[in-house]
């Protein structure tokens, strides 16, 4: 005999006591979850988005420091550093996750000429991770022309690609920080490459191209972490940045001492104002930033005197 299943009592109705406050239990448990993963992804987020901010270092590292006074004290540079004339940065990343910072002026804001070229780089790739623009060939091949051979001409037409109210945002954004008036400036480019088409000097030095050594030393930084837009287009930017067409400053100074080195760079030049910016990997794993801004007639033959001088500093910091 079969059994009437329409007969039996209708829970729905004849418990509401028992039913309706475990449905509103379960409700309830449903919405603490969804607000714990909500928190949890915002947090990861945060995370991700200042990271590192958090590893890279903000006060130096005692032994490098001394190491690096000494040896601009040997090359005669004191009266330049005092005069501001000059900044050297130099950060030793051999192991990335625990960098050690050494820097003199290393804060302060240089007319900086081309090295904020930099800053258009990391701008066209972060636009084109936000869907903005299109990398395609023709795009691809004013990067290349831009930073190897620091063309004016595709510098200019990749800076009002992005516009310049955008990049300046890209650099203050809270991911980057490579514009920071809290910290002294950074890097900005308030001009195109071009006569006539200046758009906003830095609100703090009034260059129309600048950087400092410290933030273009977290550029270099950030791209060797894979933490410029992520981690495939730091490693596109990386392979931009290598085998340099302008073979002075820092590529020269270093060919002789360590010629097996790879040398990702972006330098500039404008008159007195000469600047060199690399992250260097040598062939015994010890790798380093380093980063020189100058006002000087003296031009790039300092600066080849300085990276060789900054290589040795390295030998003895591992050497102690």
């Amino acid at each position: 005999m079969h059994k009437n299943f329409g007969s039996y009592p209708d829970l729905r109705q004849s418990n509401p006591c028992t039913v309706r406050p475990c449905r509103t239990l379960h409700r309830l448990l449903y919405v603490i979850l969804c607000f714990l993963v909500f928190v949890s992804d915002l947090s990861d987020f945060a995370i991700a988005g200042t990271a590192q901010h958090r590893v890279f270092p903000d006060t130096q590292d005692h032994a490098l420091q001394k190491l690096l006074t000494k040896s601009l004290d040997s090359l005669n540079l004191t009266s330049m550093l005092e005069k501001n004339k000059l900044s050297v940065t130099l950060v030793d990343i051999t192991d990335v996750d625990q960098p050690a910072l050494a820097h003199i002026n290393g804060a302060n804001t240089y007319y900086a000429a081309s090295l904020p070229k930099l800053a258009i780089l990391l701008a066209v790739y972060e636009e084109a991770h936000q869907g903005n623009l299109d990398l395609d060939e023709s795009v691809q091949q004013k990067l290349d022309n831009m930073i190897r051979k620091s063309s004016n001409r595709d510098s200019t037409s990749l800076w009002e690609l992005v516009g310049p109210v955008r990049l300046a945002e890209i650099l203050r954004s809270d991911r980057y920080r490579l514009y920071d008036e809290k910290t002294g400036g950074g890097l900005w480019v308030g001009k195109a490459y071009a006569k006539n088409k200046l758009w906003k000097r830095d609100p703090l030095a009034n260059f129309s191209h600048a950087a400092s050594g410290i933030q273009a030393a977290r550029f270099f930084y950030m791209l060797q972490r894979g933490e410029l837009v992520n981690p495939q287009y730091s490693h596109e930017m990386k392979n931009i940045l290598a085998d340099s067409a302008i073979n002075h400053k820092f590529v020269k100074g270093l060919a002789a001492r360590q010629p097996e080195a790879k040398i990702y760079r972006k330098s500039g030049t404008w008159r007195t104002y000469h600047s060199d910016s690399a992250l260097i990997e040598r062939d015994d794993g010890h790798t380093y930033i380093a980063v020189v801004l100058s006002d000087t007639t003296e031009g790039g033959r300092l600066l080849e005197k300085i990276i060789v001088s900054l290589d040795q500093v390295i030998d003895e910091y591992h050497s102690r």
